[in-house]
């Protein structure tokens, strides 16, 4: 009779547990889960920060129209910059991009008949680039 309750009791005490085998599968699963979650969120992140940079964009857009509105219709030239239209936008500051660079103003324009430019480098800060990394200007915003 002792033998059969040991021997019951051996069988329930290896049952119960799992094996190293299943404990690595089990954590590989949410691994992988974690990876596919963690992508998705920082995409979401730096479709925010393109966002945000174009919404910065169209404020300082309309410091730059009370600006001109108020001069006859004429924008600050690129040497003045945009410290000029600092007291026609919320708070008196000129915002930076959503990765904190400020932005680059050319006035007139340099591409096609624009009075002026609004430029962001993107993620990178530098010239060029692409998704993120890409330039974000006032004249393509218009189009999107």
């Amino acid at each position: 009779m002792n033998r059969l309750i040991l021997a019951r009791k051996a069988r329930l005490h290896a049952e119960s547990g799992l094996t190293l085998v299943e404990i690595i599968i089990v954590i590989a699963i949410l691994g992988t889960l974690m990876a596919i979650l963690a992508g998705s969120l920082f995409g979401a992140q730096d479709e925010a920060n393109v966002d945000m940079t174009r919404l910065q964009i169209s404020q300082v857009e309309g410091g730059l129209d009370i600006f001109a509105a108020k001069h006859g219709g004429k924008y600050p030239s690129t040497s003045e910059g945009l410290a000029s239209v600092k007291k026609y936008l919320k708070g008196g500051e000129i915002p930076k991009d959503a990765w904190g660079n400020e932005f680059q103003y050319f006035s007139p324009g340099t591409h096609g008949d624009h009075p002026y430019e609004l430029i962001s480098l993107g993620k990178d800060g530098q010239e060029g680039g692409e998704d993120v990394n890409a330039d974000i200007t006032n004249f393509d915003s218009k189009s999107e």
